[in-house]
Order: C-alpha cells, then structure tokens, then sequence
C-alpha cells in the first residue's frame, strides 16, 4: 500500500523506489522495534542521517524543520516531515513500506506530532545525529531527557545483512580499480595536490558517487595519519601513503590503503615495512566469531611491540564501515565486544617516523561464519611503482 500525506489538504502518494527491496527494509523495521521493546522503551525517533537511510532508504537531510522516523515498541511508524520536505523522501522505501507520513506545515507543533499516539511522558531515546533543536523540545513534550538511541541502533547497522554486504564488496573492487592504476599518476615531480586531483576523478570514474577523502601523504607528510593532501612536491626518494575511499551506490563505502615508493627502500624502512607487512596479515588472520574486538588490536599491536615499533603505531587497528566510514565495532583495545558474522570493519595497523616518513595498510573485512572475508585485494607489500 502506497504510503499518503495524512492532514490537512489533498492526499500525496510518495514516488520512488528501496535502494535495496522493501523486504530488507521490513526486516529492519521490525528488528528496530523489537529491540525498543528490549529496551524498555516506548519509541524510538530517528533524524535524517545514516542510521534513517540504513531504516528506510531516506536521504532526507537535517534542517531547522524537525524530520522524524518515530518507532514504537508495539504498534506502527510514522514518519514526521514537513510538507514542503516531503519530495526528499524519493527514492526511500517509505511508500514500499506502506508507513504513515505525517506531514505538517509552519505553525504546526511537529514535535508533538511525533509522540502523539505514544503514552503519556512516553520513554524515548533519540538518534545521535538529531539536533538540540529537536532534541529539547522533545524533552519538554515527554517532561524527561531523551535517551540516546545509541545501543539500540548500533546494533542495527553493526551487523550487515547480505544486500549490505554484497554492497560493500562492490565498494571495495571499486576502490581497488583505482589502485590498481596508481603508477598513471603517482609519480616524482608531482604535486600531491596533483595526483589527488587525478585520483578523485577516477574515484568517481570508478563508481563512487563522491571522494569521500583521499590522502597522499609523500615523505615526511606520510607521518601524519590525516595529513590530506599538499602543494609539496614528491621526490623520488619518497615513500607514499595513499589512502582513499568513498560511497558506492547505495551509499556504502569503501576504504583502502597502501603505501608506495619508487625505487627499494633503505634497509631501516624495509624492515619496518615488512614488521607492519607481518602485523597487519596476523590481524587479518585473527578475525573470527566468537573473539572480541580487542583482541584484533593486539594481534597488530604486539607484533609490532615485539619488534620495537610500538611508539611507531599511533592510533586504533581499525574502525566499523557501512553507511558512514567510520562506525561500530572500533578495532581498539578495551573494546571487549564479542565479533559477530555480518561485522564489516577495516583493519589498518600504520607505523610513524615524524619528520621522515610513514606507512600503513588497510583492508575492509567481513566476519564470515569461520573467519573473515577481505573486499581488498591489492598487494600488501611496499608497491615500487
């Protein structure tokens, strides 16, 4: 049944069609309002954002004029828009899903829109990208501070279904294309800024619908794991990092990294290189059910410990990635949480020279029912272009 505008004025059918088939996103609807209910919980109301696109497929964006996905623990969604907003919901599975919009215009009071129907002082937890704009006068309908939805929708989006994960394999062969192509542009006498300029456009010559970021860090700016890019000019002598990605329709993303040169190494940087080489395979290699995020970390880490590159590895091993590039599980150390078939994360231990140089390798992995599935598969040693 095609969703349609419920107040006042001419009944509007939606128009558009899932990114993925309603059935997806029926599955995720319903597993969202079970785990309100896990929650103790009355509703969950979700912003415009990656956890609303993950939902239903909206690209709706966030503005002064409150849009919300209002979840119950019993009983049906809404989604509470703007009439003037409502076009944004193209391309959404909202009319697939048949879900009330209520839509409102100036003057209305949206918020209390969205909790009508709720109990009265309803306990609801709020998606982590809604404004203070909304989140306050949310607040002042229910009388108690929202929570966060945080727990809950982590748990929606950390664990991929196979249409999500089939979209990230996508996203890494595409990327993969691209460095695959490297030795066209990255070369001495560049500009990094130059070679990005290259690298962008075949970004998107690739599939990507945007350069979600791209970093050449050359020689000493290679030490700097978010150095983006410069007017520095590369030297032959250079080692490069080359890090990049973006979203690949319907907007999950891809995220690799590996590290050039142009002729051999000294010996200091070879043997680092093949410490990081090591350390980097043993955390792949680590990835299975039942082991714990941490516990990936330190499979990087200790290597690297032992061959006394520790000060050299400045950061986590790596980070979550769907719809955002960066979301749960974090590869850190603390983080005890237990590794689950359908987690898709990247695995990106670097070592750090300041003033010198660096190096990192980055793959995006899927834990499989037995260990893990890598989406990059370009060359992990030192590439000599």
């Amino acid at each position: 049944m095609a969703a349609t505008s419920t107040t006042a004025g001419s009944a509007t059918p939606l128009f558009g069609s899932p990114l993925f088939g309603s059935d997806v996103y029926r599955e995720r609807m319903r597993r969202a309002a079970e785990l309100t209910r896990d929650a103790g919980l009355d509703a969950l109301v979700v912003a415009p954002g990656p956890d609303l696109r993950h939902l239903v497929g909206s690209r709706a964006e966030t503005f002064e004029r409150l849009t919300a996905l209002v979840i119950p623990a019993a009983g049906d969604p809404k989604l509470v828009i703007a009439r003037l907003e409502v076009p944004s919901l193209s391309d959404s599975a909202v009319g697939d899903l048949g879900i009330e919009v209520a839509d409102w215009v100036d003057g209305d009071d949206a918020h209390g829109l969205a909790l009508a129907g709720l109990s009265p002082n309803p306990a609801i937890a709020v998606s982590d990208s809604m404004p203070a704009l909304h989140v306050i006068p949310l607040a002042q309908h229910t009388g108690a501070t929202p929570q966060l939805a945080t727990a809950v929708l982590r748990e929606l989006r950390m664990i991929k279904d196979g249409a999500e994960i089939e979209a990230l394999r996508r996203a890494g062969a595409a990327i993969d294309r691209v460095h695959a192509r490297m030795g066209e542009w990255l070369k001495p006498g560049r500009t990094e800024r130059e070679v990005s300029d290259d690298i962008r456009a075949a970004i998107l010559g690739e599939g990507h619908s945007e350069a979600a970021f791209i970093i050449v860090g050359s020689g000493p700016n290679g030490a700097d794991p978010h150095h983006e890019f410069s007017d520095r000019v590369i030297e032959r002598s250079d080692i490069v990092v080359i890090d990049i990605g973006g979203p690949v329709e319907p907007g999950y993303n891809s995220d690799s990294t590996r590290t050039y040169c142009f002729e051999p190494p000294a010996a200091d940087i070879a043997d680092a290189y093949a410490a990081l080489h090591e350390a980097q395979r043993a955390a792949v290699a680590a990835v299975r059910p039942g082991v714990t995020a941490a516990s990936i970390d330190a499979a990087a880490r200790d290597l690297l410990r032992e061959r006394g590159l520790a000060d050299q590895f400045i950061h986590r091993t790596g980070h979550g990635i769907g719809l955002s590039v960066h979301e749960e599980p974090y590869i850190v150390d603390g983080n005890d949480i237990t590794l689950r078939p359908g987690m898709a994360f990247s695995v990106e231990p670097g070592v750090y020279f300041s003033g010198r140089w660096g190096a990192r390798i980055e793959d995006i992995v899927v834990v499989t029912d037995d260990g893990c599935e890598s989406f990059n598969n370009r060359p992990h040693e030192l590439v000599q272009l």
